[in-house]
């Protein structure tokens, strides 16, 4: 009768713990502080000396501690050892001697010099039976854990698991929103760095656009204007997507800017600009670019063009296209030890000098077609006589039209080029203006 009465005292005291915790765990805490509270609470209730909260990480398919006991950031693999069975077969697991199970890693205790006695494991099973981690309650003050611990344990996980679904959301809700912040800064910095007005040399038009997909990208173009009639081209694309290759694009507009204003000629801007990126940049990253010197007097084009193809020169007289590819490779990929004397394109009244992005060129309808050099040779086969702004902003409305209902473009390996167009359109008069060519 006392050992009844013991016991029943004893399942009161664990209901209204476990009944205080729950109120506790209501508070809006952030996430670390509620593993915190959780791990706290465990050890509480089921008088223990450690306890380690484990979550799931679906992505890498993981089982990561973020809060434990004397343990600093750990990921396991979310198939192995005791809290990877437990968060499988979605069981308790009871370990009365740790020591003694061969499933048990010692490692952790040599790197802390904590001995695990006993060990009880329990699965945190959120909404839709979906699992949200494992909790690991180690060495009962006094002796090892029974089959009330586990009832009591697995009365508790459910409450933590629902607090702690609830909050993990709440993290990412909360960071998605400081990434949108950041990402609207970096657009807005961004398109501030883009030419506000178009360069005016007689007998030459220019035009230009940048529409990314994702509210940064890493496509860029610009126009320096050198004096004498002469006019630096930039076209370029960073590898990624987002905040990082929206850098990089910047990055290399800035570059430029300073080595010109330092006097570069083409080729030192080009070969500067490429091994400080492959100082800076990541292996795995890299920027195709197109440098190009106008120079109005001579009515030519010298230009490098690492990766950066192909560059669209439409020939008015002849009606014919010329695609040039790229000269070399992109930049940051490696350093230049030589390089090449820049091609040179020749402009004759009427001409076209197209920098369109693959952005554009793989643009793809539903039907896995891409809009392509054809598209934009249709454009100027349909418009002969269109500006240089129209001719960008014709071949803009051509590729969405190609596209329909398709939202995105399809790249190299299936990689999705996700930046539309950035497109310099250099229209060559030989010293005429439009008005006086017709």
């Amino acid at each position: 009768m006392t050992e009844s009465r013991s016991r029943d005292t004893s399942d009161t005291q664990a209901l209204r713990q476990i009944l205080e915790v729950t109120r506790k765990l209501a508070a809006p805490f952030d996430l670390d502080t509620m593993l915190t509270e959780v791990v706290n609470a465990s050890r509480e209730v089921l008088h223990a000396d450690r306890g380690t909260v484990f979550l799931y990480d679906p992505v890498s398919d993981e089982l990561v501690v973020r809060v434990g006991t004397d343990l600093d950031s750990i990921r396991i693999p979310a198939d192995k050892g005791i809290v990877g069975e437990s968060a499988q077969t979605r069981q308790v697991i009871n370990v009365p001697d740790c020591y003694a199970d061969p499933r048990f890693n010692r490692d952790i205790d040599r790197q802390t010099g904590y001995r695990s006695r006993c060990m009880l494991t329990i699965p945190l099973i959120g909404y839709e039976d979906s699992l949200v981690g494992v909790l690991q309650i180690l060495n009962k003050h006094d002796g090892v854990f029974d089959a009330r611990d586990e009832y009591v344990a697995q009365a508790l996980a459910a409450q933590a698991a629902v607090v702690l679904h609830r909050a993990r959301v709440t993290e990412q809700i909360i960071e998605s929103e400081r990434i949108g912040r950041e990402i609207s800064v970096a657009r807005d910095v961004q398109m501030a760095t883009l030419p506000k007005d178009m360069p005016e040399i007689p007998g030459y038009e220019f035009g230009g656009a940048f529409a990314p997909t994702d509210q940064t990208g890493g496509d860029l173009y610009d126009f320096v204007p050198l004096g004498n009639d002469r006019l630096f081209m930039l076209m370029g694309d960073a590898t990624g997507h987002g905040i990082g290759p929206a850098l990089s694009a910047t990055q290399v507009r800035a570059m430029l800017r300073v080595a010109l204003r330092l006097q570069s000629s083409l080729d030192d801007a080009f070969i500067h600009i490429n091994d400080q990126l492959c100082e800076d940049l990541p292996d795995d990253r890299f920027v195709t670019g197109f440098f190009g010197l106008l120079d109005a007097a001579t009515h030519t084009v010298r230009f490098h063009s690492g990766g950066q193809g192909p560059i669209m020169h439409y020939q008015a007289d002849m009606g014919e296209f010329d695609w040039h590819p790229a000269t070399t490779f992109p930049l940051g990929y490696m350093p230049h030890s030589e390089l090449g004397a820049p091609h040179t394109a020749a402009l004759d009244p009427g001409d076209v000098l197209g920098l369109i992005s693959d952005g554009i060129y793989e643009y793809e309808n539903e039907s896995g077609e891409q809009f392509g050099r054809r598209g934009v040779m249709r454009v100027l086969d349909e418009h002969p006589h269109a500006g240089a702004q129209e001719l960008v902003d014709l071949i803009m409305e051509a590729a969405r039209r190609h596209g329909g209902a398709a939202r995105h473009v399809t790249g190299r390996g299936g990689r999705r080029a996700r930046a539309f167009l950035r497109t310099g359109l250099g229209r060559g008069a030989r010293g005429r203006t439009r008005s006086e060519e017709r």
